[in-house]
């Protein structure tokens, strides 16, 4: 009982950050990201980034070197498919403000990019 109009805006803003996380995540070199229909996570793929090296000579053979390197790269904290038997992805959570999204997504594409 009570008034319900918060549900419709929370539901308007996670969809706001679900497709802002899903295009940056796009964007980035070497992932395909698929707009999940609910929950609060993406799970890109980084199959394309395997095989790939960081700028140090750190080489990416898993979705959890990924998740590895990125964290301490770029500080960024994802949890790496494995984890949930779906290798080779990572998760996401978009349950955070969109100004932290975006920041968390530059430094993802910034990630992608630097890998040889």
């Amino acid at each position: 009982s009570g008034p319900q109009d918060f549900i419709d805006e929370r539901a308007i803003k996670f969809r706001e950050r679900r497709d802002l996380v899903v295009s940056m995540l796009n964007q980035a070199s070497g992932l395909e990201c698929p707009t999940p229909e609910g929950a609060f996570y993406v799970y890109p793929s980084c199959a394309e980034l395997l095989g790939k090296s960081t700028p140090d000579g750190t080489q990416i053979n898993s979705d959890l070197d990924f998740a590895t390197c990125l964290l301490e790269t770029e500080g960024v904290a994802v949890v790496h498919g494995e984890a949930f038997g779906l290798s080779p992805h990572f998760r996401i959570s978009y349950a955070t403000s969109n100004e932290a999204l975006t920041e968390a997504c530059s430094r993802i594409q910034r990630f992608c990019a630097s890998l040889k």
